[in-house]
C-alpha cells in the first residue's frame, strides 16, 4: 500500500520538435520534471496535503525517482493551432476531507479560458461531493461565488501551459502537472 502524499507542487511546460515524443520530452524539460519517472494518477487531492512552491518541489526531486502526478497534455502538428493543458484544483475547508484535481486538454482555447475551465471542473466535482446546491447551467463566475459563500470550499486554482502550433508544422506539446511528494 502506498503512503498518502504530503505535498504537491504545480508546474507547466511547452516543447516543439519534429518528433512528437521529443516535443513531449522538451515540455517536461521546460517544466523541470523530465528526470522523473512520472506515474499519472486520477483526480483526488489528498486530505492534509500541503501546496508548496514550484521551486521547493523541484528542489526535493531526485533523478530517477518515481513521482505520482496529475498531468494534462495537449499536442498538435497543425501550424497556428492553439493548444492548452491545464490542471485545476479545488480544496475543501475541512482539511480532513479530500479535494479534487482536474485535467483539461484544450484546443482553440486561450490560457485564461483553459485555466478557468480546469478550475471549474475541479470545483464542480468537489461541490457535488460536499452537497453544495448550484445550477450547473450558471456561468463559472456565478458558480464560483456560490462555492465561496458556502464556506465549504477553501480555494480553487489552476496551472496552464498554452502555445500556438509551430508555424513549420513541427510537433508542439503543452503540459501542466500537479506533482505529489512524500515526506523524506
Amino acid at each position: 500500500m502506498f503512503p498518502v502524499p504530503d505535498n504537491v507542487f504545480f508546474t507547466k511546460g511547452v516543447g516543439v520538435h519534429t518528433e512528437k515524443l521529443q516535443s513531449f520530452e522538451l515540455a517536461l524539460r521546460h517544466a523541470d520534471i523530465e528526470q522523473q519517472n512520472l506515474v499519472m494518477v486520477s483526480s483526488i487531492f489528498p486530505p492534509h496535503c500541503k501546496i508548496i512552491t514550484r521551486k521547493e518541489g523541484l528542489n526535493r526531486l531526485r533523478a530517477g525517482a518515481i513521482n505520482f502526478c496529475v498531468m494534462a497534455r495537449a499536442e498538435t502538428s497543425e501550424p497556428g493551432r492553439v493548444i492548452s493543458a491545464s490542471v485545476g484544483l479545488a480544496r475543501p475547508v475541512d482539511k480532513n476531507r479530500y479535494g479534487y484535481l482536474s485535467e483539461h486538454h484544450g484546443y482553440g482555447m486561450n490560457s485564461r479560458n483553459s485555466s478557468e475551465y480546469a478550475e471549474d471542473l475541479a470545483a464542480t466535482m468537489l461541490a457535488t461531493t460536499l452537497g453544495i446546491p448550484f445550477n450547473s447551467d450558471d456561468a463559472w463566475n456565478e458558480r464560483k461565488q456560490v462555492y465561496q459563500t458556502s464556506k465549504l470550499i477553501i480555494d480553487s486554482r489552476s496551472v496552464t501551459a498554452s502555445i500556438k502550433g509551430d508555424p513549420k508544422g513541427r510537433w508542439t506539446c503543452a503540459i501542466a502537472a500537479a506533482v505529489f511528494l512524500f515526506k523524506d
